[in-house]
């Protein structure tokens, strides 16, 4: 009986890292990046009000004033719009070497409910815009800030605001231990609950819960056609202009805007890209969309069928990622090819697939004459928790629920497991990201105070409601 013939796979094939191997790695790291430095702040020479003139230099003009309004509202609405500010001073800071796909604008307000394929309600992350790679405790420093701000904008006991930054980190500490020993397959499909979420919780917090549900729920594409629209005599629904947050688009603007829906189907999945053969554009608007984003050019489209069914769609410019644009975070060599050919567009569908349990069917990307795009459903029982609006019990848990959720997004990497093992039990590191948070928030406030002192107008100035 002859011999089988050699295996080809055999002179080639290395065994991939443990578990038990990456973990050793992550401990290993802690000797040329100590957990201690990571609350060290570095104040260096900064012109934070500059990295927003500096944004502010693309986006359109006539949107200026209303994101300044915006931003000047309070502490907590300006830190959300400050990532770019954020990346520059973490870009400056020692940190663990250690990257993971990250949201790069991990806030408090930037976690929520939305609606997966099956029409139930899930939780995860929902803002990706400045996606990258990046250290994995950029996201992590950027949320627990971000509930220390939250806390102090609504006057918490001290105590309370520590207590739920502190529970923020350690949770995040416990769910990466608890994923690294999890198979990466099982660790893919896990997502967080909504109804176990809100079940497992206090009295307090489950009412705060069950009322974010119902508004997402009721958060649907119809129910916005009918705030947004007005149907012709031809039947032709249309945008109801309200500048300016919605306002028209002229006649070549239209044509090129349409060109860009073509192209952008063709990055849709096959499936979408025939449901889309069921309904043609009715109108095309330009709409003002959150904080941060406000003169970025962002477009809502209208799409509908011979029987009066809807589709409405979101399209917003994506530019570079502020992990690499002032973060001065190197991509991975195998991602830097894919966003030269995809744009930036593509890096946000790509990350958002990457970080979230589960992803908008509708996501697409393309590239345009006035630059890169990115595509989603709008108002898809998209819905949130206010989380400086809210009782200590249910802001201590919701805190919990983002950090978790955040764990889950950055689990994804190959090296998961060395940022568990960097971590250890969270004591030193928990230690650590709650003084440097405590840091950046006093930071924050004072950049918060010099752009209110150079923009009095718009700290006055009532600012409008967020779309």
């Amino acid at each position: 009986m002859s011999a089988l013939p050699p295996n080809k796979f055999v002179a080639s094939w290395t065994k991939p890292q443990s578990v038990a191997d990456r973990i050793a790695a992550g401990r290993a790291a802690r000797q040329q990046k100590p957990r201690s430095t990571l609350s060290r702040l570095t104040i260096g020479e900064r012109d934070p009000l500059g990295i927003l003139d500096q944004q502010n230099a693309t986006r359109a003009q006539d949107l200026i004033p209303l994101r300044t309004e915006r931003m000047a509202a309070n502490p907590f609405a300006f830190y959300r719009g400050t990532a770019a500010i954020q990346a520059a001073d973490l870009g400056t800071d020692p940190h663990s070497g250690i990257l993971v796909p990250s949201c790069g604008d991990a806030h408090v307000a930037n976690f929520g409910f939305y609606a997966s394929q099956q029409r139930t309600l899930v939780f995860d992350l929902n803002d990706f815009d400045e996606a990258a790679w990046a250290p994995w405790e950029w996201d992590v420093k950027r949320l627990v800030t971000s509930v220390v701000i939250a806390g102090q904008a609504t006057s918490r006991d001290e105590t309370v605001v520590m207590d739920a930054a502190l529970a923020a980190v350690r949770t995040y500490a416990r769910a990466m231990a608890a994923h690294a020993e999890r198979s990466p397959l099982v660790r893919f499909f896990e997502h967080l609950d909504v109804t176990t979420m809100a079940g497992s919780a206090d009295k307090s917090s489950r009412d705060v819960m069950k009322a974010a549900i119902h508004d997402a729920q009721k958060r649907t594409a119809d129910r916005a056609v009918r705030k947004l629209t007005q149907m012709g005599p031809d039947g032709r629904l249309s945008f109801i202009e309200t500048p300016p947050t919605m306002t028209a688009v002229d006649t070549e603007a239209y044509e090129r805007l349409l060109d860009n829906v073509r192209n952008y189907a063709l990055s849709a999945n096959i499936d979408i890209r025939m449901l889309l053969t069921h309904y043609t554009v009715s109108d095309i608007a330009r709409r003002v969309v959150g904080v941060g984003s406000v003169g970025t050019l962002c477009t809502l489209i209208l799409l509908q069928d011979g029987d009066g069914n809807v589709l409405l769609l979101q399209g917003k410019q994506a530019g570079k990622s502020v992990l690499v644009e002032y973060g001065g975070i190197e991509q991975p060599e195998v991602f830097v090819p894919y966003v030269e050919r995809h744009g930036e567009g593509g890096r946000v569908v790509a990350l958002q697939r990457i970080l979230q349990a589960v992803s908008d069917p509708f996501l697409g990307h393309v590239q345009a004459a006035r630059g890169d795009f990115y595509v989603r459903q709008f108002h898809d029982m998209k819905g949130g928790i206010d989380a400086d609006q809210i009782e200590d019990e249910p802001f201590r848990n919701y805190t919990q629920a983002c950090a978790a959720t955040l764990a889950r997004a950055h689990s994804q990497a190959p090296n998961a497991a060395e940022v568990a093992g960097y971590i250890g039990n969270g004591r030193v590191v928990g230690e650590s990201i709650l003084e440097w948070a405590y840091a950046y928030a006093a930071l924050s406030k004072q950049d918060y105070n010099a752009f209110v002192e150079a923009n009095p107008a718009a700290a006055t100035a009532p600012a409008p409601a967020e779309a």
